[in-house]
């Protein structure tokens, strides 16, 4: 797991899509990319925790960014190994503390997020109390950041069905991840940062998923002041966002956006008029989780 900036996703992998053949609306011969989906379970030491489906990219991450959003990696706690066999799809983190999770497990519950996005009944543990740094979030930011991950080769443009999560700095994309379901791709840059010690002050997160409930505390927990969707948002993801301090934005479309949460944050420093239109082809970048 290296720290080679900026990560990007690699849409000709040859593991993340397959070749298929069928017709169109015409009855012609047709031939398309499209995304592959297997499981990967993760065990915390002994104890299985979640399978969750993914296209198989970052499976360490993943593991460790799942386990540190559920609340299941304490701060303190200290991960001796995240070991992947490919051939079993599973991957173990190991700490030097026993942990025991039982009781947490049978609570768990389905959220609204596609593709295994889970949950625990204490879903809250961890954001109460919890105040964000209060960095500055400048347009012009928000401006040339659409257009850099709109217009970057992806998963989403070769096959679709897809999700986009991507870690900034300023108006610089760090860390883009992609996967079936927008949780697990926020989990792979939770993962990502947990093992290489990054902070999250001075950070956005962009997704192109809708700004839930669980969006939003992921990245409260992640320590991130700034959540920036293309989709809108849930009433509870907003109520969330406000009580922790977060910045909220959403419907970004070309020179347009909505700000539900920490607007006062916001430096507005780019004449939303200069921004050039969205090429068709990214319109509808996002995987359809509109």
């Amino acid at each position: 797991m290296t720290q080679t900036l900026p990560i990007l996703p690699d849409p000709e992998a040859p593991r993340l899509t397959r070749r298929l053949a069928g017709s169109d609306q015409t009855g012609a011969a047709v031939e398309i990319s499209v995304v592959e989906e297997r499981p990967l379970t993760i065990f915390l030491n002994a104890q299985e925790i979640v399978t969750a489906m993914t296209i198989g990219d970052y499976p360490e991450y993943l593991a460790l960014g799942f386990l540190k959003n559920q609340g299941m990696l304490r701060p303190d706690d200290v991960v001796t190994a995240v070991d992947h066999d490919d051939e079993a799809e599973a991957v173990v983190v190991r700490t030097v503390a026993r942990t025991s999770y039982e009781d947490k497990l049978r609570r768990k519950t389905r959220t609204s997020g596609c593709a295994v996005g889970t949950v625990f009944g204490d879903m809250m543990e961890g954001i109460e109390g919890l105040s964000l740094p209060q960095a500055e979030l400048r347009t012009s930011w928000l401006y040339a950041l659409a257009h850099r991950i709109n217009t970057t080769p992806s998963l989403y443009l070769a096959a679709g069905a897809i999700h986009g999560t991507v870690l900034c700095q300023a108006d610089q994309p760090l860390v883009y991840m992609e996967d079936v379901g927008r949780h697990n791709a926020v989990d792979k840059i939770a993962g990502w940062m947990l093992h290489h010690g990054v902070q999250g002050e001075d950070k956005i997160l962009y997704t192109t998923g809708r700004l839930t409930s669980e969006m939003v505390i992921k990245c409260a927990l992640m320590g991130i002041p700034v959540l920036a969707s293309r989709s809108g948002f849930t009433a509870w993801g907003v109520e969330i966002a406000r009580r922790v301090g977060l910045t909220l934005i959403g419907r970004m479309r070309g020179a347009r956006f909505v700000c539900l949460a920490g607007e006062e944050r916001l430096i507005r420093d780019a004449d939303p008029a200069a921004v050039p239109t969205e090429a068709r082809a990214h319109r509808r970048k996002g995987g359809g989780d509109e």
